[in-house]
């Protein structure tokens, strides 16, 4: 591709002390079967020597794009950073410890090309844990009910920028959730749709981005029930499938804004559960997504875009 062409894609990465897993990740990027696009990664002031190996990657292909930030902006800040940065209208975000597969930008294309009214599609994806196993199966259950919460994960979403650039973005503003936050937004525009097929690996660790964030938003004196709640499960989700114990029982205990009705109950024998035997919990777990993925199939077929949906 030549460096002075506007590409076809523009791919941003934020990257924050993300060095364990930058090598894996970058690989699958440059492993795509589309390969007409850039990628474009700002550092965000990491600690870890991110940066030089960054620098190595940039270095041995062309398509790589390194900008640094010399202060910590946070999550949603970086985020806005490195798109502002991007020079096509079709945007891929893509986070740093994380797995793109193969296919996984060609088949998004093919979508949001060839429709007009699709402002953002994301796709499913599996659960890998730090060493890369996979921990936890798709789930197309996501798809066929109603939700706040979008189906994909933040990283495999493909956009617009110019719907992007509409709804002003990420919520500068907001700790956790400014991906929900930033596409519930861009629903208002056009259609947010996901690919049932498996073409991104979520990696749970213990430095996850959502993890450090759901801490804070679960003390945040400002958190609603709802919020808090949703905080708290990805709290113990996230730990758990990285292998550890749910530690959910001191934050809930706690936490004077959550308030005692049937969920946070769900959640709460869930921590017990979860401090008592997690590898119990992860078994019934699976068991439990897999039972239900292949109930969802009756409904959801490889290959076609299912629309979000949003619950009102």
């Amino acid at each position: 591709m030549n460096s002075l062409a506007k590409p076809l894609i523009s791919v941003v990465m934020p990257v924050y002390n993300a060095l364990p897993f930058l090598d894996d990740c970058i690989s699958s990027i440059l492993r795509q079967t589309l390969s007409d696009f850039e990628f474009v990664i700002l550092d965000d002031a990491s600690t870890d020597n991110s940066i030089a190996r960054l620098r190595e990657w940039a270095s041995s292909d062309k398509r790589i794009r390194i900008h640094e930030s010399k202060r910590r902006l946070g999550l949603s800040r970086s985020s806005n950073a490195v798109v502002a940065e991007s020079r096509a209208s079709i945007v891929a975000r893509m986070d740093a410890d994380d797995i793109a597969h193969p296919d996984r930008l060609r088949r998004q294309w093919e979508i949001i090309q060839s429709s007009p009214d699709v402002a953002v599609i994301g796709t499913l994806c599996n659960g890998i844990d730090a060493a890369g196993r996979e921990v936890r199966p798709r789930d197309r259950w996501r798809l066929v009910r109603r939700s706040r919460y979008i189906p994909f994960p933040h990283g495999s979403a493909m956009f617009r920028r110019e719907v992007f650039d509409k709804v002003g973005g990420y919520d500068e503003t907001t700790i956790g959730g400014e991906d929900q936050v930033l596409f519930s937004r861009m629903a208002a525009h056009g259609r947010v749709v996901t690919l049932p097929d498996v073409l991104y690996s979520y990696r749970y660790h213990a430095n996850n981005a959502t993890l450090l964030n759901g801490v804070r938003a679960v003390t945040d004196n400002h958190s609603t029930n709802g919020d808090a709640l949703a905080a708290l499960y990805m709290l113990g989700a996230m730990r758990l499938w990285a292998g550890a114990p749910t530690m959910l029982l001191e934050l809930m205990l706690k936490n004077e804004f959550l308030k005692w009705n049937l969920k946070s109950l769900m959640i709460l024998v869930s921590a017990l559960w979860g401090h008592v035997s997690p590898s119990t919990l992860r078994i019934f777990l699976s068991t439990t997504i897999r039972a239900r993925d292949s109930l969802a199939s009756l409904r959801v077929k490889d290959g076609r875009a299912y629309e979000w949906l949003l619950e009102k």
